[in-house]
């Protein structure tokens, strides 16, 4: 239905507009960039380097609001034909009513078209930027919209996180580059003004990709890192994400910035990468580990940082790898560091790293309850803790709930009589577990 709606009414708007409109060059050029910008977008996480937006912009002020909206009815062409017809339908209505809507407030604020921009620049600049938000607006609402309608997996709130707010900085710079594009172009150099929009994209497009290209062969890095580790214990498969989701949690809580929160969550993936050095022997042994064994999982840590090393891009994270088993109290490993003198990253993975162990099946025993893990992490504050962040780490997980791992992994082997093993909670200096995890000694 909302599509439908949407379609009537950008169908009518577009009728409108091809009233009013008479084809001039600008029209033509911009219109034929457009269709070939497909070929020049690069994806950098939700942002795409496009010609769109710079398109439809310069059109306000080259030939006007009605020009826009026919030109912003093309955009569909340009979209992804795996696409479903129905989304790639919504689409095109939603360019054509941004396009109006933007265009409507271009001429409401007093913006002028043609060579009238150059007797006005500064109306002409704070009216296009009007437009631009305007656009990015009302593209935003839409999408809420139909993601309220459809009640799925990704709710307003998420989009607009996640989507809409890490975009609307670079959307509005692609707005105002149109706006250059268009003032050079009336200023005198014509349609060779879409040289200068056109050989920028292009180098951006390449430096992006490869940009792109380095952060996908460091994810793949990763994950292979990951997929090893998993191998040597079944039980523990999925742990190193989970741990990547709650840090992220708590991290979007504690409003990092986004190059912190990024990584925090790779620092969160990696945690455990160095149990590829550690013999899958130790690692599946149930219960108690001797000294020489303890040793070995202690090394974990250091191994992890070896391993990343030569990754530039996951400088920041080697802190959180090497100290993420130290404990507020300072009885932790590797270097018995203790309250803040322990890395602000490995003090959140440790909190997160506990409570996915607990509310994980073992071999030894089943899941823990997501509230009783709570209360054990709130007991173990100031001990193996530190206090403010596993306050902030409960209000989050009792507002926003945990994803059960207990489905997804093996039952208990009821045949082991252990209480606790290596990878529990509350590792003591001993080798053993000492805080409230551990529960009664067989």
């Amino acid at each position: 239905m909302t599509v439908a709606i949407s379609t009537a009414v950008a169908a009518l708007v577009l009728v409108v507009a091809l009233l009013h409109t008479r084809l001039d060059v600008p029209i033509v050029a911009l219109g034929l960039l457009l269709l070939i910008g497909v070929l020049l977008r690069s994806k950098v996480g939700p942002v795409r380097a496009a010609l769109d937006h710079v398109v439809c912009i310069a059109l306000l002020l080259l030939s006007g609001p009605a020009a826009t909206v026919v030109v912003a009815v093309l955009l569909p062409l340009t979209q992804d034909r795996r696409l479903p017809v129905m989304r790639r339908v919504f689409n095109g209505a939603q360019a054509v009513l941004c396009a109006a809507a933007a265009g409507f407030v271009f001429v409401s604020t007093g913006g002028e078209r043609g060579d009238a921009v150059l007797d006005a620049p500064g109306q002409a600049t704070v009216s296009g930027f009007a437009a631009i938000v305007t656009w990015l607006a009302v593209n935003a609402s839409l999408m809420c919209l139909v993601l309220w309608l459809d009640r799925g997996s990704t709710s307003p709130l998420t989009f607009l996180r996640k989507v809409a707010a890490p975009t609307v900085i670079p959307m509005t710079g692609y707005g105002l580059l149109g706006l250059l594009l268009a003032v050079v172009w009336i200023g005198g150099l014509g349609i060779g003004a879409v040289f200068l929009v056109v050989v920028p994209l292009v180098v951006a497009r390449w430096a992006l990709s490869l940009y792109e290209a380095e952060r996908n062969a460091q994810a793949a890095t990763m994950r292979a890192f990951i997929q090893v580790i998993e191998t040597k214990d079944l039980y523990t498969r999925g742990h190193s994400e989970r741990v990547s989701e709650g840090v992220g949690m708590l991290g979007r809580r504690l409003q990092l910035s986004e190059d912190r929160q990024l990584a925090l969550e790779h620092a969160g993936l990696l945690h455990d990468v160095g149990k590829v050095g550690v013999p899958t022997s130790i690692i599946r042994k149930p219960g108690r580990l001797d000294d020489a064994e303890m040793d070995a999982i202690r090394l974990h840590p250091a191994r992890g940082v070896e391993l990343i090393g030569n990754i530039p891009f996951l400088e920041e994270v080697k802190s959180a790898v090497l100290h993420h088993h130290e404990k507020y109290d300072g009885t932790g490993y590797p270097a018995g560091l203790s309250g803040e003198n322990i890395p602000y990253f490995a003090r959140i993975i440790g909190i997160v790293d506990a409570f996915d162990c607990l509310t994980s099946t073992r071999s030894y025993r089943p899941a823990r309850g997501v509230e009783e893990t709570l209360d054990i992490l709130l007991q173990d504050r100031y001990t193996h803790f530190d206090p403010n962040l596993v306050d902030a780490f409960v209000a989050v997980i009792r507002a926003e709930g945990w994803g059960a791992a207990a489905a997804e992994q093996l039952a208990p082997d009821s045949s082991i009589a252990a209480s606790i093993d290596h990878d529990d909670l509350s590792l003591g200096s001993g080798g053993g577990a000492t805080g409230s995890a551990a529960g009664p000694e067989l």
